[in-house]
């Protein structure tokens, strides 16, 4: 069978993830294995129409498609994105329709469930045969049990493919309904925000005031009995996107650094802000690839929040409810940002008036918040996605990612490794050994001694 790869690595043959493929050409050679190295290619594929109609070639001689990346960001990288809008925007779909297919992935496992779901719905708009994904650690290959793992698992796809077994979309097409946002003017008794000495700052792929985007920035802005800034990210000067090289890992220093202007956009700008709310129109199940590259950029502060104690907010253009994995990712960036989200405001339901109503309370909650400096609990998004950083940092990659160990370091990160926790040690210490006692365990009544420090909370009237 031919197989062709599409390496959604900017890295292109250096792929950690693309080292996957080569193993299974190693242990399966009977098939032909064609590696595009689209990520690595797009800005070649979106210039010259020649080279995009040879890549589709491939894949339409193709008898199954696998889609080969790295995570950037709890999703595919920004070239990687931009591969799949040129599909969409070109009417390339014909290409892909009915071939089977499956996606490779390889990260430490932080949020490659939303980078699986958002490549399965793409392959699934598609109209693409999704037999599977195999989500790996990125040392996996070294180590003999999990090599065997992954060529189990291919040749199971391979089998899948030439015996057409029958497959199941997963994720329904997107609907979208046309409506015209008409925002409407500041009500008598309708008060302005005064956002005081907060800063606020509203960053968008698209201010433009014919689009129900930038009418909503518009509105939003108007509900402020000052000016508040808003960027345009085409203003920003990005001289290209995230390249996968790690050079950050030491420093915190972009490749970048001083030829363009990320940085001192996300240092001078965001960093400096008490409010910040993203504004974006959705694209294929995410944002534009433009957002996906400020995430992807961002990434020269690794694995460390630069964000912290900032209140948050989205305004969408597009039918957000729809995708509720885009809208996790969202909020999970907020609260591993240890920021705090304010809200969603989005035009999908169609009333002008309601939309309104919500840029104002928006706007008036995210000063109000910042005002009181609240951020709310993390979820399991953020404790989770944070303690994967922490193990990873502390463990195996902490030569790569050394300014981020210092960094927990300094900040108390690795205070929260559980054997840490003196309190719950003293506990244990006492209970145990009670516990295993049997006539005081079956005394024991657990739902009052569950309750006995709540309690005591509740009834003190110093607490």
């Amino acid at each position: 069978m031919k197989i062709v790869i599409l390496n959604g690595s900017p890295k292109g043959d250096l792929s950690v993830t693309m080292q996957y493929i080569l193993y299974a050409k190693k242990k399966i050679p009977e098939h032909d294995y064609k590696i595009l190295n689209v990520a690595q290619q797009v800005n070649n594929l979106v210039k010259n129409d020649e080279k995009l109609k040879e890549f589709l070639e491939e894949i339409e001689g193709a008898d199954a498609v696998i889609w080969g990346f790295p995570l950037y960001a709890m999703l595919i990288s920004s070239q990687f994105k931009r591969f799949i809008e040129l599909i969409f925007e070109k009417n390339l779909t014909d290409a892909f329709r009915d071939k089977y297919t499956m996606s490779l992935m390889t990260s430490i496992h932080f949020f490659d469930n939303t980078a699986e779901h958002y490549m399965h719905g793409i392959c699934d708009d598609l109209e693409m045969r999704f037999v599977d994904f195999f989500s790996a650690d990125s040392w996996d290959l070294l180590y003999p049990k999990e090599r065997a793992l992954w060529i189990q698992f291919i040749r199971i796809f391979f089998e899948a493919v030439e015996t057409k077994v029958p497959t199941l979309r997963q994720y329904p097409q997107i609907t979208t309904k046309e409506f015209d946002y008409l925002p409407g003017e500041i009500q008598n008794g309708e008060k302005k925000v005064d956002p005081g000495n907060k800063k606020i700052i509203v960053v968008s792929d698209s201010t433009d005031e014919n689009t129900n985007l930038g009418k909503m920035i518009m509105r939003f802005q108007k509900s402020f009995s000052k000016n508040i800034e808003v960027i345009n990210l085409h203003d920003i000067d990005i001289k290209g996107p995230c390249l996968g090289c790690v050079k950050c890992g030491y420093n915190h220093e972009c490749v970048y650094s001083g030829k363009d202007g990320f940085q001192e956009f996300w240092e001078d700008k965001l960093m400096k802000s008490d409010v910040i709310i993203f504004a974006g129109a959705i694209k294929d199940r995410f944002l534009s690839s433009t957002w996906k590259m400020v995430y992807d950029r961002a990434f020269y502060n690794t694995h460390t929040p630069t964000l912290i104690g900032k209140q948050m907010g989205y305004i969408i253009s597009g039918p957000l409810s729809q995708i509720p994995n885009l809208k996790e990712m969202m909020q999970a960036y907020v609260e591993i940002q240890m920021a705090n989200l304010v809200g969603f405001v989005t035009d999908e339901y169609g009333d002008s008036s309601e939309i309104d109503a919500l840029l104002h309370h928006l706007a008036h909650k995210s000063v109000k918040y910042a005002e009181l400096n609240l951020i709310k609990p993390q979820t399991f998004l953020g404790v989770g996605g944070t303690k994967i950083f922490r193990d990873d940092v502390y463990g195996r990659n902490r030569f790569v990612f050394l300014a981020d160990h210092e960094w927990y370091e300094e900040h108390g990160i690795y205070d929260t490794f559980p054997q840490n926790d003196k309190r719950a040690a003293e506990m244990n210490k006492k209970l145990i050994p009670l516990i295993k006692i049997d006539k005081v365990r079956n005394k024991m009544d657990f739902k009052q001694e569950f309750l006995k420090p709540f309690k005591r909370v509740i009834e003190d009237p110093r607490k």
